[in-house]
C-alpha cells in the first residue's frame, strides 16, 4: 500500500513539475524575445497603459501650443486646404506679430495651389488674348501675387519652421511624391546602429518650392503602432535609401537648440548644444520612444487658427512658444488610439514627445532590464514550483501574494527611476503557477466529470456532456458574464388552439411539438433553458463556449420554422389544428449561471440582451414574419441573407436597434430573392432619407410581385401617414413599439 501511495504521489508531483516547467518556459520564450505570446503582449500593453494613466497627472504644458485648424476656422476661412496665401498669412502673423520660437506642421503640402486663377489667365495670354498688350501687362503684374505657393515660400524663408512629411513602409506602397528635406546623416555615419533603423519604401513630401525654402522637415507617420492599434511607441528616426530623417517632434526640439550635431549612443540619441547643455533621449533598438503622455487631451493649449488670423489672441499666449499646426475639425481630425484615450489628437502625440524631451521624462528601456526580467521569472518559477506542492492552501496564498507584492515593488522602483520593467510576465507566472497547483487535484479527479453530467445533463444533449467531460475544463454553475445568443419561440394563436382540445390531447400535442423542436436545438449545440407552455427558451455559448453561437442560434431558428412545415401533414392526420411559430434570436453579453431560490434553482441567462430576444419574438406578429434577429446577431452572421425590417425602440429600451428577418444561407438563396431583398433595402434607404416618392415606387413594384409580404404594406401605410404629417429634419427613422 505504501509503495502504491508513493508511486501515485511521485507521479502527481512529477506531473505538477512538468506543468510548471511548461508555464515557465512559455513565459520565458516570450520575455526573452525567442517566441511570441499574444496573450502576454496584450497583458503587458494593458498593464503599461494603466501605469501611464496613473502617472500622467502633469496638467497642461504652457511651453507648447497647438494652432488648431478647427471647425470655427473652416467656417470662417473656408474648407481645407486653404489657399497658400492664407497659410502664408498665418506663418507671418505667428512669427512677426506673436513671436513664436518655432513652428512645426503636422501636415503635408503636397499639391500645388491653383486656386488663384493664374493658370486660366496665362492660358488666355497664350491664346485668345495674346495680341492684347494691356492684358499681357496685367498678367505679368499679377503673377507674383497669384503664385500663392511662392507667397508661402517667401513666408517660410529664414524662419524656424519644420515642414511635415510622411513615410510609407508597406511593400505595395504607391510611388513617392513631393521632395524630402535635407537628411540628418547617412546610414554609414551611424555604423552598426544604422542597421537597426526602420526602413521606409516611399514618402509623401511637400512641394519643392516649399520644402527647399523651409529646408527642415520631420516625418509624422508611425510604423510602430502596436497590434491593438494603440500609439505607445513612436520612432524618432527612419531611413530612406541610406539617408536618415528625424521625426517631427525631434526636428522641432532640435531646432530650438540651434540644430546642433546629432549623436547616437547605446540606447540613446540626442545632441550637445553647449558645455552644459546635453540632451539624451532614451530609445529602444529601433530608435523609438515610449510616448511620455502628460495626461488626457488636452494637455496643451489649443488656439484656433481663425483667432490667430484675426489677432484675437494675446501676445503673451504665444510669445517664445513652440507652435504645432494640426487639426481637430470634423472630417480632418487626425485621431489616434493611445493609452490615455481611445480618441486622441495625433498632433498632441508630437507635442507630448517634445514636452518629454524638454523635461527628460521619456521612459528608458536599457538592455539589462531584459536579463533582469528573465532572472526574475526563473526565480519566481523555481521557488513556486518547489514549494507550492508542499504547503497548505493558506500558506500558498500568503506566499504568492508576498511574491506578487515584491514584483510590483520592483516595478515601482524602476518606474520612478525612469525605466520600464515589464509587469505582466512575472505576475502571470506567479498567478498561473498558484492556480495550477491549487486546482490540480480537482482537475485530475473523476468527480469533476460526474459533477458535470449531474449539473448539466438536464439542460444539454448527452453528446455535449461527454465533450465537456473530455475537455478537462472547469464548468462552474456560478454566475458569470459571457457573450452568447438566446432564442425564444412561441406558437401563434396557442390560446385558441388549446381551447379546442381536451387536456390529454393538449398534452400529447405539446409533447409532439416540443420533442422535434428540442432535437433541432440540441443538434445545433444549444442549451434548453425552459419550456413555458407552448414557448421555448434556449441559449448558445454556455456551459460550453461556442465561438459560432450566433450562427448556431440562427440556423436553429430556421430549422425550427422548416420543421413546423414538415409537421403539418402529421398534425392533420391526428386531427389537430395547424400550428405556426414565431422565433426571435438576439446576441450580446448575458449573465449565465444557476439562479433561483433556496427552494428551486435553474441554469439560465439574464440581461438586457435576453430581454431584447423575447421582444424580437413578439415583434414577428407585427411584421408578419416567422423569424426576427437583432442587429448584433446580424453582425455576427454575415453568411445569412437577411431582410432588414426596421429600426425600432422596443418597450423597456431607449436605444434603437435594427431588426432583421433571416432568409437562409446567402449562397443557397435564388437570385430573384436576392434581387428583391436588395430592391427592398433600396426602398428602405429612400424612406429613411424621406424620399417618399422613390420609396413608394419601389415598394409598389415589390408588392405587385409578392402581395402577401406584410412589410411592404407596413411601409406603404407609414409613407401615407408621413405625406400628411412629415416627421421633420430631426427624424432618425426609428419606430417606437409601446407594447411587448
Amino acid at each position: 500500500m505504501f509503495a502504491k501511495f508513493f508511486h501515485v504521489h511521485f507521479r502527481h508531483n512529477l506531473i505538477r513539475h512538468l506543468l510548471s516547467a511548461v508555464v515557465i518556459a512559455v513565459v520565458l520564450l516570450h520575455t526573452s524575445g525567442l517566441g511570441h505570446l499574444p496573450l502576454l503582449e496584450t497583458l503587458e500593453n494593458l498593464s503599461y497603459d494603466l501605469r501611464v494613466r496613473q502617472a500622467a497627472t502633469l496638467g497642461v504644458d504652457q511651453r507648447v501650443v497647438i494652432i488648431d485648424i478647427d471647425e470655427a476656422s473652416l467656417n470662417q476661412v473656408g474648407r481645407w486646404p486653404w489657399s497658400r496665401d492664407r497659410v502664408a498669412d498665418l506663418i507671418d502673423i505667428l512669427f512677426d506679430e506673436y513671436g513664436v520660437s518655432t513652428l512645426g506642421f503636422d501636415m503635408v503640402f503636397a499639391e500645388p495651389d491653383n486656386s488663384s486663377g493664374l493658370d486660366t489667365l496665362e492660358s488666355l495670354a497664350r491664346s485668345a488674348l495674346k495680341d492684347v498688350p494691356r492684358f499681357l501687362d496685367q498678367v505679368v503684374a499679377l503673377r507674383p501675387v497669384l503664385q500663392r505657393d511662392n507667397l508661402m515660400a517667401q513666408s517660410l524663408k529664414d524662419k524656424p519652421v519644420v515642414m511635415g512629411f510622411y513615410f510609407k513602409s508597406v511593400a505595395d506602397t504607391i510611388e513617392s511624391s513631393g521632395v524630402l528635406p535635407a537628411p540628418l546623416m547617412t546610414v554609414e555615419d551611424l555604423g552598426e546602429a544604422g542597421q537597426r533603423i526602420l526602413k521606409a519604401r516611399s514618402y509623401g513630401g511637400n512641394l519643392k518650392v516649399l520644402q527647399e525654402v523651409g529646408n527642415l522637415g520631420g516625418f509624422f507617420d508611425n510604423p510602430r503602432v502596436d497590434s491593438d492599434g494603440v500609439f505607445r511607441r513612436v520612432p524618432l528616426l527612419q531611413e530612406f535609401r541610406g539617408q536618415i530623417y528625424p521625426s517631427l517632434a525631434v526636428a522641432v526640439a532640435r531646432l530650438l537648440w540651434g540644430n546642433p550635431p546629432f549623436t547616437i549612443g547605446p540606447n540613446t540619441l540626442g545632441w550637445t548644444a553647449g558645455p552644459e547643455e546635453k540632451v539624451d533621449i532614451p530609445v529602444d533598438d529601433l530608435m523609438s520612444v515610449l510616448v511620455p503622455y502628460r495626461g488626457p487631451s488636452p494637455s496643451f493649449r489649443y488656439i484656433s487658427a481663425a483667432d490667430i488670423l484675426e489677432r484675437k489672441v494675446g501676445k503673451d499666449d504665444l510669445l517664445d512658444k513652440v507652435a504645432l499646426v494640426g487639426t481637430t475639425a470634423p472630417g480632418l481630425m487626425d485621431l489616434r488610439s493611445t493609452p490615455m484615450q481611445n480618441v486622441y489628437p495625433g498632433v498632441e502625440v508630437h507635442a507630448n514627445i517634445i514636452s518629454g524631451i524638454f523635461d527628460g521624462r521619456i521612459m528608458a528601456r536599457p538592455d539589462y532590464l531584459n536579463g533582469l526580467e528573465v532572472l526574475t521569472i526563473l526565480f519566481l518559477g523555481l521557488v513556486l514550483a518547489m514549494t507550492l506542492p508542499r504547503l497548505s492552501p493558506l500558506h500558498n496564498t500568503l506566499m504568492t501574494l508576498g511574491l506578487m507584492a515584491a514584483v510590483i515593488g520592483l516595478e515601482r522602483y524602476n518606474w520612478h527611476n525612469g525605466t520600464l520593467f515589464f509587469l505582466a510576465s512575472p505576475l502571470l507566472v506567479t498567478g498561473g503557477l498558484f492556480i495550477l497547483h491549487m486546482s490540480y487535484g480537482f482537475f485530475v479527479e473523476s468527480q469533476g466529470k460526474r459533477q458535470i453530467a449531474k449539473v448539466f445533463g438536464q439542460y444539454i444533449p448527452k453528446e455535449l456532456v461527454d465533450e465537456m467531460s473530455a475537455s478537462g475544463q472547469e464548468f462552474a454553475i456560478g454566475g458569470e458574464s459571457r457573450e452568447m445568443s438566446v432564442l425564444f419561440s412561441d406558437v401563434r394563436g396557442f390560446t385558441t388552439i388549446s381551447e379546442g382540445l381536451k387536456p390529454d390531447e393538449l398534452t400529447r400535442l405539446m409533447n409532439f411539438f416540443l420533442t422535434p423542436m428540442t432535437h433541432i436545438i440540441h443538434q445545433r449545440r444549444g442549451t434548453i433553458d425552459k419550456y413555458m407552455g407552448d414557448a421555448i427558451m434556449a441559449f448558445w455559448g454556455a456551459p460550453l463556449r461556442d465561438a459560432r453561437h450566433a450562427y448556431h442560434a440562427v440556423q436553429s431558428g430556421l430549422d425550427m420554422i422548416k420543421g413546423m412545415e414538415t409537421l403539418r401533414d402529421e398534425l392533420a392526420q391526428k386531427g389537430w389544428p395547424p400550428m405556426k411559430i414565431g422565433v426571435g434570436v438576439n446576441s450580446g453579453m448575458m449573465n449565465v449561471g444557476n439562479m433561483g431560490s433556496e427552494f428551486r434553482m435553474a441554469y439560465t441567462v439574464l440581461g438586457d440582451a435576453v430581454n431584447l430576444g423575447s421582444r424580437l419574438e413578439s415583434l414577428t406578429k407585427q411584421y408578419g414574419v416567422g423569424f426576427i434577429i437583432g442587429e448584433e446577431t446580424r453582425r455576427m452572421t454575415p453568411e445569412f441573407l437577411c431582410r432588414q425590417l426596421d429600426l425600432v425602440r422596443v418597450k423597456g429600451k431607449l436605444e434603437p436597434v435594427a431588426i432583421f428577418e433571416p432568409l437562409g444561407l446567402e449562397e443557397e438563396q435564388p437570385a430573384d430573392l436576392k434581387t428583391a431583398v436588395a430592391r427592398y433595402h433600396e426602398a428602405l434607404d429612400h424612406y429613411r432619407r424621406q424620399d417618399w416618392d422613390a420609396a413608394e415606387k419601389l415598394l409598389q413594384e415589390l408588392k405587385a410581385t409578392d402581395p402577401d409580404r406584410k412589410i411592404y404594406d407596413i411601409y406603404l401605410e407609414r409613407l401615407a401617414q408621413f405625406r400628411g404629417h412629415p416627421p421633420g429634419d430631426g427624424w432618425d427613422g426609428v419606430f417606437t413599439h409601446t407594447s411587448k
